[in-house]
């Protein structure tokens, strides 16, 4: 699954912050583009877990 990603400098603390805006609170943050990419990468497959386990549909990817 693809999900679209918005990835954005954090001006107040340095590094990156990113959100997937198809998942309603999925964000996450990184020291480096990379970083951060990796991160949301983990929050995604964790968000996506917790609704399987609570059998709650799987919101379109974009």
């Amino acid at each position: 699954m693809k999900f679209r990603v918005v990835l954005e400098p954090d001006f107040e603390s340095g590094g990156f912050v990113v959100s997937c805006p198809s998942l309603l609170g999925c964000h996450s943050r990184g020291e480096t583009r990379e970083e951060a990419r990796g991160n949301i990468r983990e929050a995604i497959t964790a968000y996506l877990e917790s609704l399987k386990k609570r059998n709650q549909l799987i919101p379109l990817t974009v």
